[in-house]
């Protein structure tokens, strides 16, 4: 898996939208169909068909399989057998948990991680509504500000883009409340995806992603950075405003980057591991780095779900 996902990965790089660009298409619904349909685009064209199918309403044919559904245009396209999933094979339910707090409005490029982040979370919905997969939604600061149930039918996506339009807004971000509530109302099992710049505190990140482990969901993590707050480029004092308390504070970068990088990098670690002894994946997209890489991200842990899942004979309830 880990090869070919590499050998993909090279194959699409050449179509990848660069995200200035892609971020002035004013439509949040357009600029999600056009990252999906180049994203697919370049997996039609990789010599690894097994591994884009894998995420289709298909499966490759195994002996036993009937014969009369077997998909003979695609066929002439690969040159291999698959066979149509039905309904109760390819659902999913996925549940976007996007944060839309005041960190999450700092941008040191033309747009912003929350207008990143908004654009990662309405591709995610595009392509798995393509799929036939329920997608459901929670934005979020300190607060609720949009729950909306998982489904497939006519009109949900549009409602989908329309509450991801809405403002950033809060004064600070509180991972436990959205988290909770997912927690108490998803009955079923699905995946859980999280788009944030997880600047809180990793302890209630620990316990409310254990507790939602524990219902049998699956997690991935997907954590928004600034290139900035990645690189601390700064290179003259200023003055730095908190963007959730209001609070300012004069900063020399010369004297205060050792200390940020050493804060940030065992901020980052303890993430990792939380996650690690939770079995969650996570991944880190900058801001600078095309969608693409975010949706492959999602697919490549949904393989390793799917393959998992066959070899222990899981059949999760979807």
């Amino acid at each position: 898996m880990a090869t070919a996902a590499k050998d993909i990965s090279r194959s699409t790089r050449a179509s990848f939208i660069d995200p200035v660009t892609l971020m002035r298409i004013k439509s949040l619904h357009l600029r999600a169909k056009v990252v999906v349909q180049g994203f697919l685009s370049g997996l039609h064209r990789s010599p690894h068909h097994g591994f884009s199918v894998e995420f289709s309403e298909y499966r490759q044919y195994s002996p036993g399989d009937d014969p009369r559904y077997l998909d003979w245009r695609l066929y002439a396209r690969t040159d291999r057998y698959y066979i149509k999933r039905f309904e109760d094979e390819t659902n999913l339910r996925c549940y976007l948990l996007v944060d839309l707090s005041r960190s999450m409005g700092f941008g040191s490029l033309p747009y912003t991680k929350v207008e990143y982040a908004r654009t990662a979370a309405a591709t995610f919905a595009y392509f798995l509504s393509t799929q036939r997969d329920a997608v459901g939604l929670v934005t979020f600061d300190e607060q609720i500000a949009d729950y909306v149930p998982a489904r497939y039918r006519p009109g949900h996506l549009h409602r989908l883009m329309v509450c991801l339009e809405r403002a950033v807004a809060g004064t600070s971000t509180n991972l436990a409340t959205p988290l909770e509530q997912v927690a108490t109302t998803v009955r079923k099992r699905g995946l859980i995806v999280l788009i944030s710049d997880l600047l809180a505190s990793v302890d209630t990140l620990r316990n409310q992603l254990g507790y939602l482990r524990s219902q049998g969901h699956e997690v991935v993590l997907i954590r928004v950075l600034d290139p900035a707050e990645l690189e601390f480029s700064f290179d003259k004092p200023v003055t730095f405003v908190d963007l959730e308390s209001g609070k300012d504070l004069y900063v020399d970068p010369a004297s205060a980057r050792a200390n940020y990088r050493k804060n940030f990098d065992r901020h980052a670690e303890e993430v990792q591991s939380a996650c690690r002894a939770l079995g969650i994946d996570v991944y880190q997209l900058s801001t600078s780095q095309p969608l693409e890489l975010g949706l492959f991200d999602l697919l490549q842990s949904r393989l390793h779900v799917s393959r998992a899942g066959a070899r222990t004979g899981d059949r999760r309830s979807r």
